[in-house]
């Protein structure tokens, strides 16, 4: 008894292959064009390390832990979504700036309903602003000294801030630091 499904085995071994090396050469294209990522980063091939300074907190509220928060966030999000080398000085990256502000705003009202009670922020917003310094030392064109800023709302009545500040702060960090990325090494 012969197989008779012989010619479909051999048009499925010839799309394989297809298949096989078309997805070859597109990784080949990827890589040749630089050193890209999947994280939108384009960072130059001349480019290896990078230097992040501690940020220290100049704010006068918020979590007394806040700069190291902020400086190991920006590490390790860079660890993370590069090939780059952290290094204490010198790199061919490097960033420096401070935690500038941190404030609690009211940002809705809410009703006490009564006439013998204080009328209350039902609504509060936690904004930071972090102050950065970024410096490309292989290629100038996007350094920038810039403040970025983020924010997280809340309601009192519903979240004891004390219990869940630093979370909140983590959230806030987490936009900041993709801002900063974006704007150094993503360009966008």
């Amino acid at each position: 008894m012969e197989f008779q499904n012989e010619p479909f085995t051999e048009k499925l071994k010839t799309m394989k292959s297809i298949v096989f090396n078309c997805s070859f050469l597109f990784f080949l294209f990827l890589s040749s064009c630089g050193v890209y990522s999947f994280t939108g980063a384009s960072i130059s091939p001349e480019v290896k390390t990078i230097s992040i300074q501690t940020f220290f907190n100049n704010a006068q509220l918020g979590p007394a832990n806040m700069s190291n928060l902020f400086t190991e966030g920006l590490k390790d999000y860079f660890q993370q979504n590069t090939s780059l080398t952290i290094i204490d000085n010198e790199g061919h990256l490097q960033f420096d700036g401070y935690i500038d502000n941190y404030t609690l705003t009211p940002v809705g009202a809410g009703a006490s309903g009564r006439s013998d009670q204080v009328d209350y922020a039902q609504l509060t917003r936690i904004t930071i602003v972090v102050y950065a310094t970024y410096t490309n030392v292989i290629d100038d064109t996007f350094n920038y000294e810039k403040r970025f800023s983020f924010f997280k709302d809340f309601d009192q009545e519903e979240v004891d801030l004390s219990s869940v500040e630093e979370e909140f702060v983590e959230e806030i960090f987490d936009q900041i630091i993709i801002d900063m990325f974006n704007e150094s090494v993503a360009n966008w």
